[in-house]
């Protein structure tokens, strides 16, 4: 994929594994939970698990994490797999599901049972929280916790069979009350769920806790290295700890916790994502605000992109934030060598030259890559009479440091010749509607005074189109997800009235262009009978944002 191999300390304990022979080769996992859309945090750690399966000639499967169907759906196994190949990636025929193993989990479980490692308990949720302690006083051990083996292990399967309701028992490891790592005071393994999943249907009333079927299906696939994020750190005593009493033939899986992304500018809790969904603050897991991964490919970003974003960024042991400027400028940097420039107005103002004949047409020949027009060849450029400029281009009283068009001051066409804006007309209401200019082959101003370049195109010939502009869905650097403060009003602008260029009358959906002084855009909807192409903002051409954040 052309991406470096960048070293760090996660590579530094495979290598130092496979050296000792504690492994033969490495086998990854990425064990997603289908209860939501990826989003650029999870790219990491899909860039991560398979980039080292890659480098390493080893191999990465995917695992959906389905043990709690009550929040689980189809859809998002579905748009999980999309990622994960638009990403780049490929798990062949590693293609696996927690719900695979359940038989195996469940006889593992009456195994650990039977060995008095685990019980049956009859606390309530309240209660289970009082017995537990806290950081600084032991637990409780539960009234159940010296209950016979073989009762715990009757009641397990009659909580198999359905006997009991949701909340009335759960199977519990037996550990230790007074650990100081609250993980390891007698966590849950399964619990009843009287819910229908998706692939097993009603099957099982009793579904197992993730940390206990995390370390099992690691084990079964023979994963060598299961890397998680840091607040699993404190998980991976229990992670080794089912599998020693289970007694699981070595060589068995070794946990790495890495920082997590935090990504500033961005909400990254599938939680609160799923809020924003639910209460339409936005278009839909896919829309173009959002840092889902489906969000950003509708926006126009390329897999590329975020590659280099997860590079660049790398993998430490520590948390912290991101600033959202570095996706930003991964974007930029990937788009820049590959994209077309041309010229778009999105908010057009008619600008009529009164000394240019009225039908003639001049035809100017234009790079579509400036800095190296072979590159990419040359398009044609449609002059006329009536044109179209940005209106934020006119200032009828310009500031001091305003040096675009103005009454009585010259600009330049972008690839072409020089206006000089005579007359300034409006309609009834005091809009301004239209410019008259005159215009030269050469400078009319001194000199010392270098005219202001625009972009426009031809009015006639100009091809319409709806334009999408797109910034931080939040106004605060770090927001906390408070919706009725923090949503930012203008994180979605839409130009109805953009006009292009003519050489943009044959292209096609997906596509991507520099609009000149605009940003990069993708065409996400070609023109139809039900109204004109439509463009996506992919990102701007210089971050803005930045100093809004030092205010």
């Amino acid at each position: 994929m052309g991406e470096e191999r960048a070293n760090n300390f996660i590579r530094a304990f495979v290598d130092e594994d496979l050296a000792s022979g504690r492994y033969a080769e490495v086998v990854t996992r990425f064990p997603p939970e289908p209860n939501g859309y990826l989003h650029i945090g999870h790219a990491k750690s899909v860039c991560l698990n398979f980039g080292l399966a890659r480098d390493y000639q080893g191999s990465c499967n995917l695992r959906f994490d389905d043990t709690n169907p009550v929040k689980e759906d189809v859809e998002y196994v579905e748009s999980i797999k999309d990622d994960v190949r638009w990403l780049g990636f490929s798990w062949d025929e590693r293609l696996y599901y927690a719900s695979d193993y359940f038989d195996k989990l469940y006889e593992c479980a009456e195994k650990l049972i039977l060995s008095g490692h685990a019980y049956v308990c009859e606390l309530s949720p309240a209660k289970v929280r009082e017995y537990r302690g806290t950081l600084t006083a032991p637990g409780q051990n539960s009234p159940f916790r010296d209950r016979p083996a073989n009762e715990s292990l009757d009641l397990f399967r009659r909580m198999r069979a359905g006997e009991f309701p949701e909340g009335a028992m759960f199977l519990r490891a037996k550990i230790d009350m007074a650990a100081p790592n609250l993980n390891m005071r007698d966590p849950a393994l399964f619990r009843i769920r009287r819910a229908t999943h998706h692939r097993t249907g009603d099957k099982w009333l009793i579904y197992p806790m993730y940390d206990y079927a995390h370390c099992i299906s690691d084990a079964i696939e023979g994963v060598t290295f299961s890397i998680c994020t840091l607040e699993f750190e404190d998980h991976r005593p229990l992670y080794d700890w089912v599998l020693e009493k289970l007694d699981w033939p070595e060589p068995r899986p070794r946990q790495i916790e890495f920082a997590r992304l935090n990504l500033e500018g961005a909400l990254m809790s599938k939680r609160k994502l799923l809020q924003l969904v639910k209460e339409k603050r936005v278009d839909g897991w896919d829309d173009p605000r959002l840092p889902t991964l489906a969000a950003l490919r509708r926006r126009g970003v390329t897999p590329e992109a975020i590659r280099l974003f997860c590079d660049r960024i790398g993998v430490a042991k520590k948390d912290s934030w991101i600033e959202y400027e570095w996706l930003e400028k991964a974007i930029r940097d990937d788009l820049n060598p590959k994209v077309k420039r041309v010229m778009a107005v999105l908010d057009p103002l008619k600008v009529t030259l009164k000394d240019w004949p009225q039908d003639e047409v001049l035809t100017v020949k234009a790079p579509f890559f400036p800095d190296d027009p072979e590159k990419m060849g040359y398009r044609d450029l449609k002059l006329t009479r009536e044109i179209y400029i940005e209106r934020e281009d006119f200032s009828l009283d310009p500031p001091r440091d305003f040096y675009r068009l103005a009454l009585g001051r010259e600009a330049r066409l972008r690839w072409s010749l020089y206006i000089r804006c005579e007359e300034a007309r409006f309609d009834q209401d005091g809009v301004l509607t239209e410019l008259i200019c005159s215009h030269s082959q050469e400078p009319q101003a001194p000199a010392k005074r270098r005219p202001a370049i625009l972009h426009w195109v031809p009015a006639e010939l100009s091809i319409p189109a709806v334009a999408r502009l797109y910034d931080r869905l939040f106004t605060t650097p770090r927001p906390t997800g408070d919706l009725e403060k923090e949503l930012n009003p203008l994180s979605l602008v839409e130009r109805p009235n953009c006009r292009l260029e003519p050489a943009l009358s044959q292209i096609s959906p997906g596509e991507r262009f520099q609009f000149e002084r605009l940003g990069y855009f993708y065409l996400e909807k070609a023109a139809d009978d039900k109204g004109p192409c439509v463009f996506n903002r992919v990102v701007t051409l210089k971050d803005s944002f930045a100093k809004t954040r030092n205010k």
